[in-house]
């Protein structure tokens, strides 16, 4: 048994994207902030409409996923095939963008706020150019664990056992094969998570104070985990709650444009000379 501690630690920065959306990028600043396979974290949180009700308008992807998971809030969201949906509160998306697609967002309030998450996840060059597609999870969908200690983890990807109990996400496996957990901890507690060795993991502290393996990670901090097979997460006084995330690095080169991510700067520029020709989503 290794135990994980954080290698670099680092504070999300405030951005805007979309129309002027607000929010703290937390992994992706530059493409030297990168964790393999993840190539971005976005985290928007706000109780003023003004700092996202432009929302995304239509914008295109290829070659990667996105996982929109919203905390608090609901999003509204369309694409160029006629799909509509909209992300309910504790929901996920899960979009797999593949050769093409084109869609936008739109956050909404609930109950005067809006809270949530966008994770851009790399795909191998197997499966850059696959059909794009879509999945909505529903908050009841996703499983709980409640912890001793009065803490709860919700699995919204990839399968993890805590305490002898085995929970598992509607999403599970696949190329990079990520776990991805909203871990709370009440204050004082503490949680050990198996975690797969050789598989790139980070923490992204959203509420309270915590150290991991004694290191401190700060609010609203990025904290980048050293190998092993498990880590070891203590809240302070009052309380914590982070995303634990981790995949399967690709290994592969990155060439990225904006929205679109492939292995090569030829291949970014093949992907442009699509959309501007209106074939980006069009079967190969």
């Amino acid at each position: 048994m290794k135990e994980r501690r954080i290698l670099n630690t680092f504070r999300a920065l405030d951005t805007s994207d979309g129309a002027g959306v607000r929010l703290k990028r937390a992994l992706g600043h530059n493409p030297a902030v990168r964790l393999d396979p993840f190539l971005m974290l976005d985290a928007f949180s706000s109780d003023n409409p003004d700092d996202y009700v432009a929302g995304f308008p239509a914008h295109p992807h290829r070659g990667f996923e996105t996982v929109t998971y919203l905390v608090e809030g609901h999003m509204k969201h369309r694409d160029h095939l006629g799909n509509e949906g909209d992300l309910k509160q504790g929901g996920v998306q899960w979009m797999t963008a593949g050769r093409g697609i084109i869609h936008e967002e739109m956050p909404q309030q609930q109950d005067g706020l809006l809270r949530g998450f966008q994770l851009w996840i790399n795909l191998p060059a197997a499966e850059k150019m696959k059909p794009a597609g879509y999945r909505d999870i529903t908050d009841t969908e996703m499983p709980r664990l409640d912890l001793p200690g009065g803490g709860q983890v919700k699995a919204v990807a990839g399968e993890v056992t805590l305490n002898g109990e085995t929970i598992t996400a509607p999403v599970v496996g696949g190329s990079t094969d990520p776990l991805y957990l909203d871990v709370k901890l009440r204050g004082g507690e503490s949680l050990t998570v198996p975690v797969k060795s050789g598989y790139n993991a980070l923490l992204y502290l959203f509420e309270g104070s915590l150290t991991v393996n004694g290191e401190t990670l700060r609010l609203e901090h990025t904290g980048t985990l050293s190998d092993g097979d498990r880590v070891t997460l203590a809240a302070g006084k009052d309380g914590a709650r982070l995303l634990l995330l981790a995949g399967k690095p690709i290994g592969e080169p990155v060439a990225q444009y904006g929205p679109f991510v492939m292995n090569t700067q030829e291949e970014v520029e093949q992907a442009l000379r699509d959309y501007r020709a209106g074939t980006l989503a069009e079967p190969a």
